[in-house]
């Protein structure tokens, strides 16, 4: 058996995963890449199971959101100049952390299996890294809140430095006499 870096090379997996609807998402003829069959087999098997697959783990992209990913993913697939769909009949599907995990119980494979592992391990290893960069995001405005409130406080005494240091303001003299 070939180990999991063999089947899938470092990296790629991660680099398939895009935000759309507010989703992480795998696409159908990635999927269909990484699994070593072809984007027409991999629909078939999930239209056959369509109940295992509700609208939070796989939707259909509308042809904006194609065309979007079609500017992304220009040197990535042959497209059709003529067809908003990239030279597919139909536009494709993308499936969640869940649906990709439920995409296991479609395809009945050794590559699957560990191609299921592979990418659930790469969602989990998203999700941390986002996590983590909340976690900065947070400190980091904390930080400059603090370093705000020090500003007027370091100016303020500034400003009483700046009293202390200016010459006392001279009465005037009354003059002498009447």
């Amino acid at each position: 058996m070939k180990s999991k870096s063999e089947i899938i090379p470092h990296g790629l997996i991660e680099n398939r995963i895009f935000l759309i609807r507010g989703h992480k998402v795998m696409l159908d003829f990635h999927l269909a890449e990484l699994y070593g069959v072809s984007t027409k087999s991999l629909n078939l098997g999930v239209r056959r199971n369509v109940k295992r697959f509700p609208g939070d783990f796989m939707f259909q992209l509308t042809v904006q959101e194609f065309g979007q990913l079609k500017e992304i993913l220009r040197f990535q697939f042959e497209t059709s100049k003529s067809d908003p769909r990239g030279g597919r009949r139909y536009l494709p599907y993308a499936f969640s952390e869940h649906g990709v995990a439920m995409l296991a119980t479609v395809l009945h494979s050794e590559r699957a299996i560990q191609v299921n592992i592979a990418i659930i391990r790469a969602f989990v290893k998203l999700r941390e890294i986002l996590s983590t960069h909340k976690e900065l995001a947070l400190k980091m405005k904390q930080l400059e809140m603090k370093v705000g409130r020090h500003d007027e406080e370091i100016q303020a005494i500034f400003e009483a430095i700046r009293q202390l240091m200016a010459p006392p303001l001279e009465k005037p003299k009354r003059p002498i006499g009447f």
